[in-house]
């Protein structure tokens, strides 16, 4: 064995024909790691069992390493000898020690093993190897790949024999890449949702939002699911389906924007003549479609959006909408989607957004305030509530003058600090969503006794997994429901090209962002006269969700098993109110369910 390392003799060496081997050396680096990888995920394939691939892809290269200081050959798997052995049916780890003192006895040994060989058996090995994998991945593999796959394959395997492994493999590469952004364009990431918001309502209110808010034929608000990752690919797919649904021919203003802005527009018409320009061929659908006055993007599932979407998609929805006043909000964005709408003028800046939230709040329109961006919010509920705040207002302002409901959106633009002092009595509360009389009201005080608790913010008030002994109502303040664990994946801190960002925080709802933050996702923000626990404590199961208090001074009513079996022994018309209000509720939960079961 030491007559291996005497070869070794640096003097021998050309080192001016080292910079002409460096291309070779990175070609041969790039395929036999590729290769590795590949020969894992083949492995995998035919075993049918998962493979841990950082751990195999470790041994390689332990082992190339160890062969490289003994003077050895680096290699990646014995990919053969694994297939032939599994396909055998021999699972034992000792085929693994038989090889290992099989090339061991071969280098101790000073009999050249190639000589007292057959050659004709190690060839027609070979060619068996070739024509298996080739009859394999070539032919039998085109039942388990899509059209568009298999012809990336064919392309690639001949590409390799064309123009060589190297420029090959990344020809497939870029073959791939192309595959990837076609399909992506075309996979759709939008789809429309049936959801309310959860704020409590009146009877009369909760009927005008059915009948024209949420009207199966007419709805006045949309929301719509975007999903994955929209980048210039699919930006105009996504644009075309929201448009198309709310009855916008985005075709054909874009056309018309292009005409108008035109700075040759006054050279055109000289070239013309007195003609009259062709008009647009117009969707008849979108002409005659139905138009709603808000759009809700929950945008909580958007991965990533780059700037060419953000422009091409979402700023465009925005000023198409403008000109037919319709109001788009926004919810849910991370943090990376937030500053790519708000640096591209999609969305307004921190101080601007609050403005324009207060103004179509205090009873201006959105006609008035001319405005062709979006308006961004924490949750799709929060966003939800706001476009059904303003839609009651505009049908009802006389009949909300006189009966303010008990969510007023106006305390979630207040400033942080301030919070809302003011404390709704659970009698007021339930009242409310049944629509009692004063009578009736009157019978309800002694549900005012109930065990009330007063939480900070960032106070737990239910843990999930714990046992749901009980419901809550929000009686002042704003709980936030937390529906998951906090995400990891979303980076928090974004660098540009002029180096880190600032992310800018909105004091009407910076308690709600740290609360997000800390604790994890926030599903929903409630506020006063809120129901929530009741799904766990009527099936008797253990809480699916976290809520925590959003704010300084909240305070819930909180009644246990122990409260309803008192009111069903002493008090049965209160209990009986009280399943009432809880079927409603259940009700009210059961229409925001997106699903299809």
């Amino acid at each position: 064995m030491t007559d291996m390392f005497s070869l070794i003799n640096f003097s021998c060496v050309k080192w001016e024909m080292v910079a002409k081997c460096v291309g070779t050396w990175v070609g041969m680096v790039f395929v036999v790691s590729f290769a590795s990888c590949l020969d894992v995920a083949a492995i995998s394939l035919d075993m049918g069992e998962a493979l841990d691939t950082n751990r195999e892809l470790s041994t390689v290269g332990i082992c190339n390493f160890i062969s490289g200081c003994t003077i050895g050959f680096t290699g990646s798997y014995i990919f053969s000898q694994t297939i032939f052995t599994y396909r055998t049916g021999c699972h034992s780890k000792w085929i693994g020690v038989l090889i290992m003192v099989m090339m061991l006895a071969i280098v101790i040994s000073t009999v050249n093993v190639l000589q007292v060989s057959p050659l004709f058996f190690l060839g027609s090995t070979l060619i068996f190897i070739g024509y298996d994998l080739c009859y394999e991945w070539l032919i039998e593999v085109r039942h388990k790949l899509f059209l568009s796959e298999y012809i990336i394959l064919l392309a690639t395997f001949f590409a390799i024999h064309l123009i060589g492994i190297d420029g090959g493999i990344v020809l497939g590469v870029i073959f791939a890449i192309i595959d990837f952004v076609c399909s992506t364009a075309k996979a759709s990431s939008l789809s429309k949702v049936l959801k309310r918001s959860r704020a409590v309502w009146k009877p009369d209110d909760w009927k005008l939002l059915d009948s024209h808010g949420y009207h199966p034929q007419s709805p006045k608000i949309i929301t719509f699911e975007v999903k994955g990752s929209v980048f210039f690919g699919s930006s105009l797919e996504v644009l075309s389906k929201i448009a198309n649904e709310i009855g916008i021919d985005a075709t054909a203003e874009r056309e018309t924007d292009v005409v108008l802005a035109s700075p040759h527009r006054g050279a055109y018409m000289l070239n013309k003549g007195n003609k009259k320009p062709l008009a647009t061929k117009k969707n008849p659908t979108s002409s005659t479609k139905f138009r709603p006055e808000f759009v809700v993007l929950d945008l909580a599932n958007l991965n990533n959006l780059d700037a060419s979407a953000a422009r091409g998609c979402f700023l465009q929805l925005a000023k198409l909408c403008a000109k037919h006043n319709v109001l788009v909000c926004a919810s849910g964005a991370n943090p990376r989607v937030d500053w790519m709408l708000r640096s591209h003028e999609v969305a307004y800046d921190i101080d601007d957004e609050d403005r324009m939230k207060q103004q179509l709040l205090s009873g201006g329109t959105y006609i008035e305030s001319e405005s062709d961006r979006v308006l961004l919010f924490l949750t799709v509920y929060e966003a939800l509530e706001f476009c059904e705040s303003l839609l009651i207002h505009s049908l009802s302002k006389q009949q909300i003058m006189k009966s303010p409901s008990f969510v007023r959106l106006e305390d979630l633009l207040k400033p942080s600090g301030e919070g809302n002092s003011t404390k709704q009595p659970l009698s007021q509360v339930f009242s409310h969503i049944l629509g009692l009389s004063e009578f009736e009201r009157e019978k309800l005080r002694t549900l005012d006794k109930v065990q009330e608790v007063k939480y900070q913010d960032g106070d737990i008030i239910a843990q999930k997994n714990s046992v749901a002994d009980s419901f809550f109502v929000v009686l002042s303040g704003g709980v936030a429901v937390i529906g998951g664990e906090k995400n990891t994946k979303v980076p928090l801190h974004i660098v540009s090209g002029a180096g880190p960002v600032k992310l800018a925080r909105s004091s009407s709802r910076s308690c709600f962002e740290d609360t997000a933050e800390k604790f994890g996702e926030v599903r929903a923000i409630l506020q006063i006269g809120a129901i929530f626990g009741f799904v766990d404590f009527l099936l008797d199961r253990t809480r699916s969700f976290s809520a925590v208090a959003a704010q300084d001074g909240t305070t819930v009513a909180k009644l246990t098993h122990s409260d309803m079996m008192f009111l069903k022994r002493e008090n049965t018309e209160v209990h009986h109110i009280v399943q009432t209000v809880l079927l409603q509720v259940s009700a009210m939960e059961l229409a925001n369910c997106t699903c299809c079961e």
